[in-house]
């Protein structure tokens, strides 16, 4: 058999072999590629994933890994894991590798993993009970958006912070309150009105929540340190309104409020002295809620539940103060001096009920001397005092007749001016 067809034979034997899929040859011609498991992920709080790399086919491929902070940021090789076919990591970013043979031949390198971070998370502190009895204990809870393991647990107390406008309180923690494994903390002799946040720690790497928003707990006692006061209700034309008045043995205080939405103006101040806070009936806001008062020296008052309505002295009936014309048009309208709440006006003529529904006029096209009488209306369950409106005719008799005698007079004086001026 002579060369070339030693080298025919051979080459038919290589193609053979390349489509029987044996593996030897075809690694002699192409490079193979490293895959990786998991290509993407997201880290569980203070967890880890395993990532594992193989190499398809037969040979020894020692593996090697590269880790990157973000895509466009260099890749570095992770030597400490060089020849592991898998690893656990515990941080966010990409991951890749590849395999080389003993003679020093690389693959490819894997596709990238991308492993996330969960976001931070930001536990649930509940308060029971809300309002203080004498001789109750307060048991706090903190709630994790997540299966509970490996968790271990902070409880502070929410102390008023001074620059009220960049953060209301800083945290103080409490007796025995660092790294408890119990998602409960329990408080005994609590008199005063007090707020408590938590907070959660988790895994090897020390993950962190955020603080929990601060819960309260109310006492309605009052004590000399620290008062919160309401004053009587105050009338007038549009609204009425309430003050309330921080007093005790502190310099400064400011007013606070709960729930937070739409807080009013004073909440949000220190007031040296006393700090008084006005809350009106007719507001864009509503200002109901639980109120208390805040010191610098971290004193908290009594608290006040406060519903607005029951403040509220009704609403008001407006009527012309003169007599309407008989046939004109008339508005009649019911002030409510505050915040509509309920969709329906009632109005109420000699007693009677003649309009109920959103509108807050009573309009007549035509007013008639049927109409006269007495009117008032109602809304949230109050009246206005009633109002008596007039109707008078739009034109009289003797006004009607005073125009004929007038034209009747001119003409007798003309025709005797004429008789005068004939005769001579």
């Amino acid at each position: 058999m002579d060369m070339s067809m030693r080298h025919t034979l051979l080459g038919l034997f290589l193609l053979a072999s390349l489509f029987s899929g044996n593996a030897q040859v075809k690694y002699l011609f192409e490079t193979p590629t490293a895959i990786l498991r998991p290509t993407r992920y997201q880290l569980p709080i203070g967890g880890s994933v395993t990532l594992s790399c193989s190499v398809e086919g037969s040979g020894n491929w020692t593996i090697l890994w590269y880790s990157a902070a973000s895509f466009g940021s260099k890749e570095e090789p992770m030597t400490e894991y060089e020849g592991k076919k898998a690893i656990i990591v515990s941080q966010r970013g990409l991951y890749s590798c590849r395999g080389r043979s003993d003679s020093g031949r690389h693959t490819y390198n894997s596709d990238k993993a991308i492993i996330k971070d969960t976001l931070k998370l930001q536990p649930v502190l509940t308060v029971s009970p809300s309002w203080l009895s004498p001789g109750a204990s307060v048991t706090l809870s903190c709630e994790i958006e997540y299966p509970s393991e490996g968790w271990s647990f902070y409880w502070y107390k929410a102390i008023p912070d001074l620059d009220i406008k960049e953060e209301a309180y800083k945290y103080e923690l409490l007796p025995d309150g660092s790294e408890t494994a119990q998602t409960l903390y329990i408080i005994t002799g609590q008199t005063h009105t007090a707020a408590y946040v938590c907070r959660a720690q988790r895994g090897r790497n020390y993950y962190y929540t955020y603080y929990s928003k601060p819960k309260f707990v109310w006492s309605a006692d009052l004590y000399s340190a620290a008062s919160l006061t309401v004053g009587p209700v105050e009338q007038r034309l549009s609204f009425d309104f309430v003050r309330l008045t921080c007093k005790g043995n502190s310099t400064w205080w400011r007013v606070r409020k709960f729930p937070e939405n739409s807080v009013p103006y004073c909440s949000n101040v220190w007031n040296l002295g006393e700090s008084v806070c006005t809350l009106y009936t007719k507001a864009s806001y509503s200002d109901d809620g639980v109120y208390w008062c805040e010191s610098m020296s971290k004193q908290f008052s009594n608290a006040v539940n406060i519903t607005l309505q029951d403040f509220y002295s009704g609403p008001l009936m407006v009527i012309p103060d003169d007599p309407v014309k008989k046939g004109t048009f008339v508005s009649l309208s019911c002030n409510l001096r505050i915040k509509k709440n309920f969709p329906s006006v009632a109005f109420y003529h000699n007693n009677k009920l003649i309009q109920n529904d959103s509108r807050e006029e009573l309009n007549f096209l035509a007013v008639s001397k049927s109409d006269e009488g007495s009117y008032k209306c109602q809304y949230s369950g109050k009246e206005s005092p009633s109002r008596y409106m007039s109707v008078k005719s739009a034109v009289g008799p003797e006004s009607s007749s005073f125009p004929v005698r007038m034209k009747v007079m001119n003409a007798v004086a003309f025709i005797l001016v004429m008789m005068l001026s004939m005769n001579q």
